[in-house]
């Protein structure tokens, strides 16, 4: 038996998670699952689209109550994707549910040209993704997904931080006429906003107001960026702002550069690689608006990632409340 994986909160951090009264709720999996059920259950033009995929998507249930709407292609992703896009020309509103990391390498050409390029309503759904399956390595880490899909046309990006951003952009996707990429990890999360609606999944949020550092985060790195914020005022009274980004594609810019405006820096947080996330959208619209701020990327440096669980590398790479913490103060003092 493996020994159970270190927490991804530290116990200061679980303490300030407290103290914030922020409540733990489930995997971001999981809640994706529960609304996928609720919406499929009371329409049955909604198809879900496995590749041997339904227990590591919490979809079990979905198939033992749904079978006559759910699809299994075995370990075929180029033909989930093109089998869901055959689904959704038909009328139906298909959800192709895969690990993150081979859904979007191994069926890019099936994303790009069956279903961004015909423009089928089809959601794409990561699962896994980030660096979710820890110590199995780089091989299955999903930190080039964000370039790969901002690269292509006619595709939203959906990157929740907890479960009520979860259930808005499931609820979205269910109602899109055009293709939608979901991102999904696998540990429990704690609310950080809330509420949150399926009409609002596209605009970023401003969850703790500041003036001194923002934090402009997405996914499931946002939870750490705002204990880190947190930890930063408690401790050294900079006033920091958190920003959570749950969609890429339409980018919410306004808030961006209103940060960018009124704060001394500003920092990305992301569970991707440094190349073509959520840091490169924000420096390319910084420099193209002429803002003038100190800047910083924290996300997975151009390299494989070290080997350890999910945890152990969120803490190599700086992506926690005490990493976070620490480059903010290194930005300000610094003057970079």
């Amino acid at each position: 038996m493996s020994a159970p994986s270190p927490s991804m909160y530290s116990d200061a951090a679980r303490e300030r998670a407290t103290r914030l009264g922020l409540a733990l709720g489930r995997p971001n999996l999981e809640e994706f699952a529960a609304t996928l059920t609720q919406i499929a259950s009371e329409d049955r033009n909604v198809i879900v689209v496995t590749s041997d995929s339904r227990g590591s998507g919490k979809l079990v249930s979905f198939g033992q109550d749904l079978p006559r709407q759910l699809v299994e292609v075995g370990i075929a992703e180029q033909n989930l994707v093109g089998i869901a896009a055959g689904i959704a020309a038909t009328g139906k509103k298909v959800f192709a549910v895969s690990p993150a990391c081979f859904l979007t390498a191994r069926a890019l050409e099936q994303i790009k040209a069956d279903v961004a390029y015909a423009d089928h309503p089809v959601v794409l759904v990561g699962i896994s993704a980030g660096v979710s399956y820890g110590a199995l390595g780089s091989t299955h880490h999903s930190l080039h997904d964000l370039a790969a899909l901002r690269a292509i046309n006619n595709v939203s990006i959906v990157v929740p931080a907890d479960n009520k951003e979860t259930r808005a952009a499931v609820t979205y996707a269910a109602q899109a006429d055009h293709p939608v990429y979901l991102r999904f990890g696998k540990v429990p999360m704690y609310h950080v906003r809330p509420s949150v609606t399926a009409d609002q999944i596209n605009s970023a949020a401003v969850i703790r107001a500041g003036i001194d550092v923002a934090f402009v985060a997405t996914g499931e790195a946002v939870i750490h960026a705002l204990l880190a914020a947190e930890e930063l005022s408690d401790r050294s009274g900079i006033s920091c702002r958190v920003i959570s980004v749950p969609t890429l594609r339409p980018f919410d810019e306004a808030l961006v550069l209103a940060a960018a405006r009124e704060c001394k820096a500003l920092i990305t947080v992301e569970e991707h690689s440094l190349n073509g996330g959520l840091g490169e959208a924000c420096a390319s619209l910084l420099l193209e608006a002429g803002a003038r701020t100190r800047f910083k990327r924290v996300a997975i440096p151009d390299e494989y990632t070290v080997t350890g669980s999910q945890a152990d590398i969120f803490r190599h790479y700086g992506i926690t409340m005490e990493g976070l913490a620490r480059t903010a103060r290194d930005v300000l003092e610094s003057g970079r």
